[in-house]
């Protein structure tokens, strides 16, 4: 049961263990990992299927994101999450990042405290069953990457640009917001706002796209201008995980975000 890299032949294998886990990643979303960090995704082996995964993002030097974290049901106790987890840290460090981050489960969390992570603070996924809304028009989507960065605290430009073209607008320098298909629900985000109304307006447009469908929201809790904003629009909390953090060399330069401005993150698997 060694650990091995990804291709893109592994996608059906992999949406099989996210689908066991209940989570909305689509098979595009896999290709689209794989395709932006080809050498950082990582799998096991077992009984002629994969059973375990994990995934490393690295956004510079800055920091790495791990995610995809998965193991088949059957296959839990046996180690196999550690050992994905251990390469897809060796991946980190091997590139000098500065810090890693990650998005916890409950399930998670007790194996990622002993790999050294350190709990920042709550992110939670909200629901909005599929109604009727009203979008005003907003423009095409050019990311301010200065304002981006400030928000997420590292330089994302190639991630942006890899969700931009699914579906996305901006208002002007002040905020954009993306969204793309999921298995169980649209998913709103990311969204990087310099006010609670240019992010209302965002949403509003892409709520108004897909009225007909349940629309996933991921929020940091230390933005209550965004729970606020959820609640008013119908969205209810429907999952808690922890963001932890490792630093992966000493004495790493502080990792300096202002989640004040993140008003929907851009997934569980890349922060």
């Amino acid at each position: 049961m060694e650990v091995r890299p990804l291709t893109t032949a592994d996608v059906d294998a992999a949406m099989l263990l996210s689908r066991e886990a209940g989570w909305n990643q689509t098979g595009e979303d896999w290709l689209r990992m794989f395709a932006l960090s080809s050498q950082g995704c990582f799998g096991i082996d077992c009984d002629e299927r994969l059973v375990a995964t994990a995934t490393t993002y690295c956004y510079g030097d800055e920091l790495a994101w791990i995610g995809m974290v998965l193991t088949a049901a059957d296959y839990r106790g046996r180690g196999l999450a550690r050992a994905t987890m251990q390469a897809a840290l060796d991946f980190a460090r091997a590139r000098q990042v500065a810090w890693i981050k990650l998005d916890a489960t409950d399930m998670g969390r007790p194996l990622y405290e002993k790999l050294g992570f350190v709990a920042e603070y709550a992110v939670e996924r909200w629901l909005r069953q599929a109604s009727p809304a009203a979008g005003a028009p907003v423009d095409a989507c050019s990311p301010n990457l200065a304002l981006d960065r400030a928000a997420f605290g590292a330089g994302r430009a190639a991630l942006l640009a890899a969700l931009a073209p699914i579906e996305s607008a901006s208002i002007g320098a002040d905020a954009f917001a993306m969204g793309r298909s999921g298995t169980k629900a649209a998913y709103f985000g990311p969204c990087v706002s310099r006010s609670a109304e240019h992010a209302a307006k965002l949403l509003d447009w892409f709520l108004a796209r897909h009225a007909a469908e349940n629309v996933f929201w991921d929020i940091v809790e230390p933005n209550p201008a965004a729970r606020k904003l959820a609640e008013a629009r119908g969205f209810a909390p429907v999952r808690r995980l922890t963001r932890m953090a490792l630093a992966a060399r000493p004495a790493p330069p502080a990792f300096v975000e202002d989640t004040n401005l993140v008003y929907a993150l851009g997934g569980f698997e890349f922060g």
